[in-house]
Parts: C-alpha cells; sequence; structure tokens
C-alpha cells in the first residue's frame, strides 16, 4: 500500500483584526441583559462595516470578534471606523457603563481550519488588543509598516512589547487619528484626469516580499529612485511617488490606477531581500487594456541595487518609447552614493521628516547625519539634513533663528559642493537657500536648473512655487503648483501645494480665495500649522472674526507656544507680507 500523504494545512498571509471588550464580565454583573442588548447593537454595527471593508469574520466568542482581511490599509481602516460609528452611539452613557471595544491588528501568517484561524498571526492580534486603551487600536510594526504612507493617521510608538508565548518581542504603536480616512472602495471613483500629450507612467509601491517588515523602507527607496530615474527623460510624465504612494498595501486594478492619475503606462512591481542577496521583479502594463508590456526579474546582491533601478528604467522606457532610450540616456542621473548603509539611513530619515513633527524632525536629522558620516559625497543627504532646518524654522519650532540658518547654510553648501548637477540637491537646496534669505535670483536659477535636469519633478515644481511666492511672482507660483498638482494628483503631501496655492491668492489680495483652498489644506493634513496660519490670516482680512478666532484656537491645540515672534523667525520675507501678520494679530495670536 502507498504510504499515506499527510493532510496540508492551509496557509495563507493576511491583515487580522481582533476584538474584544473592555471589562465585559463586570458590565455584565453589573446589567446583563442591558449589557447583552448593547453588545447585540454594536455586533451589528461592526459586522457590517468589516464587510463592508473586504473582511471576513472567523473565531467568535461572546464578546471577541475575530476577522481577516486582504490588505492591512483596509483592517485599519475599518478598525478605525468602528471605534468612530460605536462612539457615536455611547454619547451620554455613564462612563462606568460604557460598551468599550479593544482593537488589535497585526500582518502574519494564518493557519485556515474551515471558517476558523489559528496560529502566531492570530495570537499576536489577540496580545496587541490586549495592550490597546478602552476604545483604542493598537497594532503591530507588520501593520503599521504597510499602513504608515497609505493612511491619514497618527501612531504612538509602544516600543517593544513582551508578549505570552512568544520569544522575541513585538513592535506595538497606538493608532491616533489625524485626518479624515478616505470611504471603502465601494465609494464613487473620482472622474478620470485626461492623459498628458506624452508618454505617461505611474510607478506602484513595490511589494516587500522580504517577510521583514523592516525592509519596507529600502524597497520604498527602490521604487523612488526608479520614480527619480523615468523624470529625468524630458519624452515622459512621470507621476511623483506621493501620488503613486497613497495604493501601498491594497489590491489595485491598473486599469483604476490608469483613471486615477491620468496615465498610460502603471509599473508594479516586488523586492525580496535576503541576507546579501536581492531580487527585483517588474511588470510594466497598459492601463487601457491591462495588458503586460514588459515584465522581468533581476537578481544579484545587495550592492548592486543602483545598477537593478537603472535596469529597469532603461527597459521601462525602452518598452514605452524605444526611440527615447538613446536620446535620453545620458540625462540618467549618477547615483546619489555608492555606500548602501549611508543610503539606507537616508532613506529611513525621508519618512520621519514627511511627518512634520518636532520628535520626527529630530529624528531624521539624526540619520542624515549618520549618512553624511558613512559617506561624506552623499550631497543630497547634506541637502535633505539642511530641510530639517528650514522645517524647524517654518513650523516655528527654532528657539534660536540666526543659529538655524547659519547650521542649515553649511549644509546647503556642503550639498552644493557634492552634488551641484544633481536635480534633487538643486530643489531641496534652492528652497533652503531661500529660507536661510539667499539671494532669490540665485534660488530661481537652482530650481530651474533642477526642472531641465528633472522636468517631471512635482517636489522641484512645488519648491520652484514657493520660492516664487518669496520674490513676489504670485501667477507664476500658481503656475508651478499646479503643475506640481497634475504630476502628483493624489498626493499625500498635497497639503504643501495647496496652501502655497492659498498664499497666491492671499498677498494677491483674493482672500475668499485664500480662505477655500486653505481650508481645504487643513482637511488634507490637520496638523500641519502652516495651513492654520495662512486660514487665520485670511479669516480676519475678510472681516470673518470668529471664525479666525477659532482658527487661531486650533492653531495654539497643535502647538500652544506659537506666536508671531516665534512665526517670524521662518518666514521669508516677501511683498504684502503684513497683510499676513496683521491678519495673526487681529485673529488673536499672541505676539
Amino acid at each position: 500500500m502507498p504510504p499515506q500523504q499527510e493532510q496540508r494545512v492551509d496557509r495563507r498571509l493576511a491583515a487580522i483584526f481582533a476584538a474584544d471588550i473592555a471589562g465585559y464580565s463586570r458590565l455584565v454583573s453589573q446589567d446583563e441583559a442591558g449589557t447583552l442588548r448593547a453588545l447585540s447593537a454594536a455586533r451589528e454595527i461592526m459586522d457590517r462595516l468589516i464587510q463592508e471593508h473586504g473582511g471576513r469574520i472567523a473565531n467568535t466568542a461572546g464578546d471577541s470578534v475575530l476577522a481577516e482581511f486582504p490588505s492591512a490599509v483596509d483592517a485599519v481602516q475599518c478598525a478605525v471606523a468602528v471605534q468612530e460609528k460605536l462612539a457615536e452611539g455611547r454619547t451620554g452613557e455613564p462612563e462606568d457603563r460604557r460598551l468599550q471595544f479593544r482593537i488589535g491588528v497585526h500582518v502574519g501568517d494564518v493557519v485556515v481550519r474551515g471558517e476558523d484561524l489559528l496560529g502566531d498571526g492570530v495570537n499576536i492580534a489577540a496580545r496587541l488588543e490586549a495592550l490597546a486603551e478602552p476604545g483604542g487600536i493598537a497594532i503591530s510594526g507588520a501593520a503599521q509598516g504597510y499602513v504608515r504612507k497609505a493612511l491619514p493617521l497618527a501612531y504612538a510608538d509602544l516600543g517593544e512589547q513582551v508578549v505570552k508565548g512568544f520569544d522575541e518581542p513585538v513592535r506595538a504603536y497606538a493608532v491616533k487619528r489625524a485626518a479624515p480616512i478616505p470611504p471603502p472602495s465601494t465609494s464613487q471613483p473620482k472622474p478620470p484626469l485626461p492623459l498628458p500629450d506624452k508618454p505617461s507612467i505611474a510607478v506602484l509601491p513595490f511589494t516587500n516580499m522580504s517577510g521583514d517588515p523592516e525592509q519596507e523602507y529600502f524597497a520604498d527607496g527602490v521604487v523612488e529612485d526608479i520614480i527619480t530615474a523615468l523624470s529625468h527623460f524630458n519624452g515622459l510624465f512621470v507621476i511623483a511617488r506621493n501620488s503613486t504612494f497613497v495604493y501601498k498595501g491594497r489590491a489595485v486594478d491598473v486599469k483604476q490606477v490608469g483613471k486615477d492619475l491620468g496615465v498610460r503606462y502603471v509599473l508594479e512591481g516586488s523586492v525580496r531581500r535576503g541576507g546579501n542577496r536581492l531580487r527585483v521583479s517588474g511588470q510594466l502594463a497598459d492601463a487601457a487594456t491591462g495588458r503586460h508590456v514588459w515584465s522581468d526579474k533581476i537578481e544579484g546582491s545587495v550592492e548592486e541595487v543602483f545598477d537593478f533601478q537603472d535596469q529597469i528604467t532603461e527597459c521601462v522606457v525602452g518598452a514605452i518609447q524605444p526611440s527615447l532610450l538613446e536620446a535620453e540616456a545620458e540625462r540618467l542621473r549618477p547615483r546619489p552614493t555608492d555606500s548602501l548603509s549611508a543610503y539606507e539611513l537616508y532613506l529611513r530619515a525621508l519618512p520621519l521628516l514627511d511627518r512634520v513633527s518636532r520628535e520626527g524632525c529630530s529624528d531624521a536629522k539624526v540619520l542624515l547625519t549618520k549618512a553624511t558620516e558613512a559617506d561624506p559625497q552623499f550631497g543630497v543627504a547634506y541637502a535633505t539634513a539642511a530641510q530639517c532646518h528650514v522645517q524647524r524654522l517654518f513650523q516655528g519650532w527654532s528657539d534660536d533663528p540666526p543659529r538655524e540658518e547659519s547650521e542649515g547654510m553649511i549644509l546647503v553648501n556642503a550639498a552644493l559642493e557634492k552634488g551641484n548637477d544633481d536635480a534633487e540637491v538643486l530643489w531641496r537646496a534652492g528652497f533652503a537657500l531661500s529660507a536661510f534669505g539667499g539671494d532669490l535670483d540665485r534660488c530661481l536659477a537652482m530650481l530651474k536648473r533642477a526642472l531641465e535636469l528633472s522636468p517631471n519633478s512635482a517636489h522641484a515644481w512645488q519648491w520652484l512655487g514657493w520660492v516664487q511666492v518669496y520674490a513676489g511672482q504670485y501667477e507664476r507660483a500658481a503656475g508651478s503648483f499646479e503643475r506640481a498638482r497634475r504630476l502628483s494628483p493624489r498626493d499625500i503631501r498635497a497639503f504643501v501645494t495647496t496652501i502655497g496655492l492659498s498664499a497666491c491668492r492671499f498677498f494677491l489680495g483674493n482672500f475668499e480665495e485664500a480662505v477655500r483652498l486653505a481650508r481645504e489644506a487643513v482637511a488634507q493634513n490637520p496638523r500641519f500649522t502652516s495651513s492654520w496660519r495662512f486660514l487665520a490670516a485670511a479669516l480676519a482680512q475678510s472681516g470673518r472674526q470668529a471664525e479666525a478666532e477659532d482658527a487661531v484656537r486650533s492653531l495654539l491645540s497643535l502647538d500652544p507656544r506659537l506666536t508671531t515672534r516665534s512665526i517670524s523667525g521662518g518666514i521669508r520675507k516677501t511683498p504684502n507680507l503684513h497683510f499676513y501678520f496683521n491678519g495673526l494679530r487681529n485673529a488673536g495670536l499672541p505676539e
């Protein structure tokens, strides 16, 4: 007789959502019938939201719920929606009688047995749920790696948590709301954008196949460099990274991506890193038909990552428009650094700087300093470190603006010495120089040179707009901001461009339009203080005193230390600037 085959265990990677009620036994002992009625009503809401967000309910027992989702983004969106909806129904209830769920989310391997989910992934999600506050959400580092750039949320780092049954600690984060979460994918899609008059492409985030969430930053960096390299081709229209990264962690339809971003081609891929070995795969699709135009995989050592990026870039350009390859190949930028450790430190710093927080800015500066120490010729790292000083000035975080400018200028000069013909160095250093009081004609020339080298750089257009604002070229600035918007139509940092447009309207005296755009910027990122400042000033100049005072109260709730004096240290002089400070004073911002 043939040997009996061992039954195959059904495993899969999933986002696991675990919830239970805080203090359930106490609530039941106080009022069993009332608690069960409340539980039934809460479960009806939770079950509906899980289904709407694409989840499947598995194990349930009493007050606990376990569900799986196809992506971490769906699971965390659902968790936030559940907590918000349940909180609405608790209004007016005594605190000691409130039914409050705690929710944990983890991404990991699960074992499927019938309708149930088992395994370490489930157990970690349950341990995270126990770490959450009543009415709160705790997620693992693995889950946070997928959602941190895809959702407008804030995360409180709970550190490494020792959890029962596991030898290694689990990194945990508490989820905090930072801005409205977009509705589930069942909502009405936005109308498609018109195609540009040249071949257009969007590079989606590559999937991290390494099994290590810490490698997310590395996969993101590979994609960012491919986007930058493609941007150097004048014959291509390339969507900016910040717009394509809103799709991170989601299952996407390339046809819909093409409509959302207004492009003809979509590049997807994956990165697998194991020890010193690296595999990068790419697939280029025609967004109109979904047909693959090109696909390939490249394998080698980690040190060859820049060669991989160049190869993928050349293959993509060659597949889209072969005539571009020979004519524009010389425009590929030099590699930023030959030191992989410096490059990785730089990649880790970028999302910290994007948080626009005191702590994120400080942590980014530490990493960038280490990057320049690891490779003293790494021009982009110096320029990005200079932007840390700009952020401190502009957000009113500096106690010594002259010292901030002096230290920033040292970094600007170092960046230009190392990479004065690198587009990214030029736009970062050019804007920083303008913020530190440098000659505006020189700054404008640097930004324009960056755009000659990389005409599709949404960042370069964005910061050119701001330098044009400082120069009083408000109509030109508005045109630059609109160009940045088109190159990055779904940008997670859209608030920087939107408040730039508001500033143009403000300084031209169109205060009502400035108010509208400032409100749009606030909705895009409620924690960006510059948006609240322009909103308050524009409202005050429009004669809407009560609304202006409300805006200043919101501003001070974000940073109680802000004053007109602290802000003035980070504002470059521009014509009509007195309208801005008079508006802030009239709105009630302290001197």
